[in-house]
Parts: C-alpha cells; structure tokens; sequence
C-alpha cells in the first residue's frame, strides 16, 4: 500500500505547526527528512505521537519523562536520536 503525498503533506505541516516552538524544531525537520521514507505502519505510529499532547511528546523525545509503553516504539526512538541532530543544526549542543 503506498502513502499518499496529501497525507504525507497534512503530517509534516502537523509535525511543524505544533504551537509548542521547542517541539516544532525536531518534529519538523524530522518529518521533512523521513516521513516520505516510511512505511504505512511508520505513519500510523508518527500520527498516533502526533496526537499527544506538546509537552508531552516533547519531554518523551528529549527522555525528560518516561513515554507510555503504547508509544514507545521505532519512531520514537528516530526521534529521540535525531533531536541531537536537530540541535547540532541549529548550534544547539544540548540536543532539546
């Protein structure tokens, strides 16, 4: 089954219009460089985080809080990887 480029577009403009800036900064730039890489399952599982609240799904990334089993999976861990990537991008070395 493929993923349709109108869903890909609604979950990155999801993952970069968050109303919380801190979670913008890594969601975004990380749906740009892998949402068109993921599987069906992947989307699913990035569109269920999608539905956290912010400052949740920012302190589950950042590892300030522990995350629910139930969403504690693949693309979470990408993204608990690429924060420090993010952060080196924007000069930040604390990695959130």
């Amino acid at each position: 089954m493929t993923i349709d480029d109108a869903r890909l577009r609604r979950l990155k403009f999801r993952a970069w219009h968050r109303g919380f800036r801190e979670a913008d900064l890594i969601l975004g730039p990380f749906a740009d460089k892998h949402a068109h890489l993921f599987t069906l399952d992947q989307i699913e599982e990035f569109e269920r985080l999608m539905e956290a609240p912010d400052h949740d799904l920012y302190n589950w990334i950042i590892e300030r809080d522990p995350t629910p089993p139930e969403l504690d999976g693949e693309i979470l861990n990408m993204l608990k990887a690429f924060r420090f990537e993010a952060a080196a991008a924007r000069g930040d070395q604390h990695g959130g």
